[in-house]
């Protein structure tokens, strides 16, 4: 268990991201201007179908004004800043990467939003929050990183207040060995997916209900599609992030999912 999470937690450590985010964003102007969450999204919306897969699963989720929401390996914090701006909910981002929580913490400052969104180190498997503080949680492309699903799912639920909702939103097995480096894996030693089917087991097994079950992989396929054919993305964007060989991990995401070996779920959960 310890050498899968340091591995992950090596695969997003992210030397010098602070500084290298400040440099990108003063393409948008100076260091003092504030700045809204959708003006960032092209650089903290770590997940296929960006913004758009966000407000989404929020609405999914039926997350509103005064709702207090965790959003679990919040990365750089783009949802999380994303859902308390627009939903006037109140979110607390969890990540296993120091550097993202710092860069996350400094780009919150840009928006002028520390009131309500807030953000620490720490695991999804030992999440460092006491029982039942939260009506909703979210995990978006995250659980692809987390071998023992039961652990996850079981510290999501203590986590949770009776009826709060659970909304995912993930890449999924569907057939064959997946082709490597992709945006949370440059090797198989890191990714651990389950089928659909697997997952939702591993969900209910918990102490969770299905509410929504829905297959989102031809709408991820369609965004591929729209990405390939716009050509390469303008300055700034997630490379900012992951590094110059980003590309080739987000260009291995589309080929999986056109060849059928990955799969996109969204699915939404009511703890019992």
């Amino acid at each position: 268990m310890t050498e899968s999470l340091d591995g992950v937690r090596d695969h997003y450590r992210a030397t010098g991201l602070t500084e290298r985010l400040k440099t990108a964003l003063s393409a948008l102007g100076p260091e003092d201007r504030r700045l809204t969450p959708q003006q960032l999204a092209v650089l903290d919306q770590f997940h296929t179908r960006g913004l758009a897969a966000t407000a989404e699963l929020a609405a999914a989720a039926g997350i509103t004004a005064g709702m207090s929401v965790l959003d679990i390996g919040s990365g750089i914090g783009g949802p999380a800043r994303f859902l308390a701006a627009t939903c006037g909910c109140r979110v607390a981002g969890v990540d296993l990467s120091e550097s993202f929580v710092e860069a996350a913490r400094t780009l919150t400052e840009r928006t002028g939003q520390g009131g309500e969104v807030s953000f620490q180190v720490g695991s999804a498997l030992a999440l460092p929050f006491g029982d039942g503080c939260f009506d909703a949680a979210l995990l978006q492309h995250v659980a692809m990183n987390i071998s023992d699903r039961a652990r996850l799912y079981r510290e999501i639920r203590r986590v949770l207040k009776p009826g709060g909702r659970f909304a995912t939103f993930d890449v999924v097995a569907t057939g064959g060995e997946p082709h490597y480096p992709v945006p949370w894996a440059r090797t198989p030693a890191t990714s651990f997916l389950l089928t659909p089917a697997a997952t939702r087991e591993a969900v209910e097994r918990t102490g969770f209900r299905t509410l929504t079950w829905q297959d989102d992989t031809e709408a991820a396929k369609a965004w591929f599609a729209r990405l390939l054919a716009s050509g390469p993305p303008p300055a700034p964007n997630l490379g900012v992030v992951m590094g110059p060989d980003f590309a080739q991990l987000t260009t291995n995401l589309g080929r999986n999912l056109m060849q059928g070996r990955l799969g996109i779920l969204t699915a939404v959960f009511e703890a019992a």
